[in-house]
């Protein structure tokens, strides 16, 4: 059996997010998204979700390019003085590992995003992070233990295949496939439940009508996750963050026809994590 969770990112982000969220869940493909609550347009999320409560709702954890949920005080190492995560992900990923004391800071900042999340009232379906950070050897250890704190919900693995990518794209996840490895006999010796492949990953900020229609024959047995970033517009957090991505194209394929058709004619079962 084929079964496919379609993942909206990014949920919370913005108003344009949410909107698009919801078309893409009530009129196309979208079975899930992932929330990130502190984001500026949270609230709102958490309202349109509970107005549609067959929409799967993860938590999306930000550590970087975003605002945390503790005050500066508490995770000095983590935010500058704006108040925000850098927006450098190498760079903060680098010092989430080598920087002494941090993991303190990035444990206090996790849990609270967790609480808040719970707060909200919705049923917890996944957890990832923002850019993959959830692979991250010292924030594994985190997200592990908060998919048990909220009920051994399943974690997100971003391992691509490699019979999906041209070689240049194949290289490079042949880079990541130790640490994708890594995230998965860790999740499956914690007993967390994962999806099998995910596309997306290679086509961030590009996941067209055309890049759904080149997946989809390519679709594996077992659970398969294609996350995409829709949104109505470009602007605000989003161009801040993400300036070349084609929200609005990814928001399209989501809606199209075509892309439901082929989904159809594949015999795949659309569904969220808690599902599995």
């Amino acid at each position: 059996m084929k079964r496919l969770i379609v993942t909206a990112d990014d949920f919370g982000m913005a108003p344009e997010v949410n909107e698009a969220v919801i078309l893409a869940h009530t009129r196309g493909v979208l079975t899930a998204a992932s929330l990130m609550v502190s984001g500026e347009a949270a609230v709102q999320a958490v309202e349109l979700a509970r107005k549609h409560p067959t929409l799967r709702v993860g938590l999306h954890l930000v550590l970087v390019q975003g605002r945390p949920v503790l005050p500066r005080e508490r995770i000095p190492g983590l935010v500058g003085r704006d108040g925000r995560f850098s927006d450098a992900v190498a760079w903060s990923g680098a010092r989430y590992f080598l920087t002494p004391g941090i993991r303190r800071q990035l444990e206090a900042e996790c849990a609270a995003q967790l609480e808040r999340f719970l707060s909200f009232g919705l049923p917890l379906d996944h957890i990832n992070a923002h850019t993959h950070l959830h692979i991250h050897p010292t924030i594994l250890d985190i997200v592990i233990a908060l998919a048990r704190r909220g009920g051994a919900v399943p974690v997100r693995l971003p391992r691509q295949p490699l019979r999906s990518l041209p070689f240049g794209q194949a290289a490079m996840a042949a880079v990541m496939a130790p640490w994708v490895a890594l995230t998965r006999a860790r999740l499956r010796r914690a007993g967390l439940r994962f999806n099998d492949e995910t596309f997306g990953l290679f086509e961030t900020g590009a996941m067209t009508e055309e890049a759904w229609l080149r997946a989809i024959p390519r679709l594996g047995e077992g659970v398969t996750e294609i996350y995409a970033h829709p949104a109505t517009a470009t602007r605000g957090e989003l161009a801040r963050n993400m300036p070349r991505y084609r929200h609005a194209e990814e928001l399209a394929a989501l809606l199209s026809p075509r892309v439901r058709a082929a989904l159809d004619a594949a015999g795949v079962e659309r569904v969220g994590f808690c599902d599995l």
